[in-house]
């Protein structure tokens, strides 16, 4: 049966968000003008939707994931035009769209990911976002199902299922990592690859966003030598869990019960394994009353000294790791509105929907920041999904307020 495109409503623009407050401010559009220079995809010449609209539209596709593509381009370039006060431009094929989206392709969209996506919380106004001075951050991965197309099959895979006649499952399904400020849900830095690719593999390319002033959280599936070694030599400082059977040497006991050990490299000599050894601290905890607690819990911090950061300071600081859950359900479930599949047909496609889908992510929680500092309350306080109904609001055609006044209104949804 064929499905009705669902439609955003006469007059519905994104340009009075995008221009005046959000998305151009968080995604300036000279970075992406400078971007798309960069990777020689920008428009020569004037045309009826230039690139720089292209990359907003990116953006905009995990805002209204239920909308036909022409909708919600029509939002777009109806918005920049009105923000520049140039004549309306014309409605453009869902072909046309397809095409501007090839030529753009998506590394565009990953470097605009590393440039915009930045922390965002201060010392002063948010202390609940940093550990002795640092900066909480955690490292985590995720899966999302894609269109069933024989590209996206091929170069990302199925999941196994043993409950499926074929084999594996119903849709072909990529892999991600994340690396998020806990206390803002922040996306710093994003990663995608096939199903099969590692967590760990697709997390080494998020190390170098790290730095001095911030302690890395994550869980066991990342904790390696080399993973270990590469994320402290940004000058970061790890707190990562490991497995609570991993024989590790006692050093030296400190007063809070945690011990100095070392860690080092395999299928190396023993020799240059003793060159190459990380003194690490062992935290070992317990959660007691927690019926799906396990009986213990293991965490290797480069806090070497326990006046600084006591043990069990560190466990309870851990647990906020758990925030990047969090923010996996905001992007599948409320920015997508629970839409099961992203849209895109072919592998670039895919990769330059899912870093507009992390941009998008951001421009909502720089949103939710503005209020959250204006008042200086928790981010945990304000609704997410307030926030994307706020950003997916129409205005009237005629535009009810002008750019320069809309970023003026401080915006609060609890």
């Amino acid at each position: 049966m064929a499905r009705t495109k669902a439609v955003l409503g006469a007059g519905a623009r994104l340009s009075d968000f995008l221009a005046a407050s959000l998305l151009a401010r968080v995604v300036p559009a000279d970075v992406v003008h400078a971007v798309l220079d960069e990777h020689g995809c920008n428009s020569q010449r004037i045309r009826s939707f230039p690139a720089v609209a292209g990359v907003y539209y990116c953006i905009a596709l995990s805002l209204y994931p239920e909308a036909a593509y022409e909708e919600v381009f029509a939002v777009v370039s109806q918005g920049l035009a009105w923000a520049s006060g140039a004549a309306q431009p014309a409605l453009v094929a869902k072909s046309s769209i397809s095409s501007l989206r090839s030529r753009i392709g998506s590394a565009p969209l990953s470097d605009l990911v590393k440039r915009c996506c930045v922390p965002l919380a201060n010392a002063r106004d948010h202390p609940h976002a940093f550990f002795a001075g640092l900066r909480l951050v955690a490292i985590d991965g995720s899966t999302f199902e894609l269109p069933d197309e024989a590209d996206n099959a091929r170069v990302f895979g199925y999941p196994n299922s043993s409950a499926v006649t074929a084999g594996h499952a119903g849709f072909p399904q990529a892999r991600c990592a994340v690396l998020i400020e806990c206390a803002t849900h922040a996306i710093l830095g994003a990663n995608i690859g096939a199903f099969c690719d590692g967590e760990r593999g697709l997390a080494a390319a998020l190390l170098p966003r790290l730095g001095p002033g911030m302690l890395c959280m994550a869980d066991r599936g990342f904790n390696s030598f080399e993973h270990w070694r590469q994320a402290k030599a940004t000058g970061a400082d790890l707190l990562w869990r490991c497995g609570s059977t991993w024989k590790m040497p006692v050093q030296r006991v400190l007063d809070d019960g945690s011990f100095l050990s070392v860690i080092r490299p395999s299928h190396v000599t023993r020799s240059e394994a003793d060159q190459q050894a990380i003194t690490v601290r062992v935290i070992d905890y317990e959660l007691p009353g927690l019926d799906d607690a396990q009986p213990r819990y293991r965490l290797l911090t480069t806090l070497l000294d326990p006046q600084l950061a006591p043990a069990m300071e560190l466990a309870a600081v851990y647990h906020q790791r758990w925030e990047i859950e969090s923010v996996f359900d905001e992007l599948k479930t409320h920015l997508r509105q629970s839409r099961r599949v992203l849209r895109s047909k072919t592998p670039e496609l895919v990769r330059q929907e899912f870093y507009g889908w992390v941009l998008a992510h951001y421009s909502v929680r720089w949103l939710l920041h503005q209020g959250a500092s204006s008042h200086r309350i928790p981010h945990a306080e304000l609704s997410f999904k307030g926030h994307v109904d706020l950003l997916r609001r129409t205005q009237p055609h005629s535009g009810g307020f002008p750019p320069s006044e809309a970023h003026k209104k401080t915006t609060l949804v609890p």
